[in-house]
């Protein structure tokens, strides 16, 4: 399976994924303001790869002037009805959309692995004006709650391949980003935090990332079936405690 084809493939999706997937904590935007070096507020924000608008949201309630780019139909349709008032523009991380030095600040959350890292620094670069910062961030795994490695461990073997969103940024391609943004400030966090959800909800989450979603429902329903059983012996309320480390690269210009 090609990645533009699992990219396209939460469009299908997008309800489930609005519904299910984590946030970010203030933490986050705390750090993204610290590394920066100016608050969020009056910010013009360009959120590529904005999805059904997680990081969007957030960014508006920081007081940023924030907008949102996105490829995806389905997406695209769910943002407009979760933030109605926030414009939203049709278009990819490798060829933005968007005016040269148009932007203070340009965030991928949980997206610029579906990019073409040769295309797409050069294209934040293009858009950034001087003094504008990249922000670059991922919900990872908390790889030292052992069912959380059991469990991604379990997910790896049934997909085949696992998915590029369950963890960091392939090597070859942070150090094609990495070389791209040698010549700014770039400062690297990692947050961690976590959440409570209903079983229903976590296995929901796990079900709209890519490697699932491109397997098909009755592959997806029988792993499914097999997690409820093995989650409910460690979480026997059916409350799930899931726990991540956000992961985040920022890149601010002089």
């Amino acid at each position: 399976m090609t990645a533009p084809s699992r990219a396209h493939s939460f469009n299908a999706a997008a309800a489930q994924y609005a519904a299910s997937r984590p946030s970010y904590p203030p933490a986050l935007l705390d750090a993204v303001e610290e590394l920066m070096g100016r608050p969020l507020a009056g910010t013009r924000v360009a959120d590529i790869g904005a999805g059904t608008g997680i990081a969007t949201a957030l960014l508006r309630e920081r007081g940023a002037d924030v907008f949102a780019v996105e490829p995806g139909d389905g997406m695209a349709a769910q943002f407009r009805g979760a933030l109605p008032d926030v414009p939203i523009v049709r278009g990819d991380g490798n060829a933005l959309p968007l005016a040269d030095a148009s932007c203070d600040l340009i965030t991928y959350a949980q997206s610029w692995h579906w990019t073409d890292t040769g295309r797409s620094v050069p294209e934040a670069l293009r858009v950034l004006r001087p003094g504008g910062a990249l922000a670059v961030w991922w919900n990872t795994h908390a790889f030292d709650v052992p069912w959380i490695v059991a469990q991604h461990e379990r997910i790896a073997q049934h997909c085949g391949d696992g998915e590029p969103s369950s963890g960091e940024l392939p090597d070859d391609d942070r150090a094609v980003l990495l070389a791209g943004l040698s010549g700014l400030r770039v400062a690297r966090r990692q947050v961690r935090w976590g959440r409570t959800v209903p079983l229903d909800m976590h296995l929901a989450n796990i079900s709209s990332h890519s490697a699932f979603l491109v397997l098909g429902e009755a592959g997806t329903q029988a792993f499914l079936a097999d997690e409820r059983t093995r989650l409910r012996e460690i979480f026997p309320a059916e409350r799930v405690e899931e726990r991540y480390v956000v992961d985040l690269l920022v890149a601010a210009r002089s």
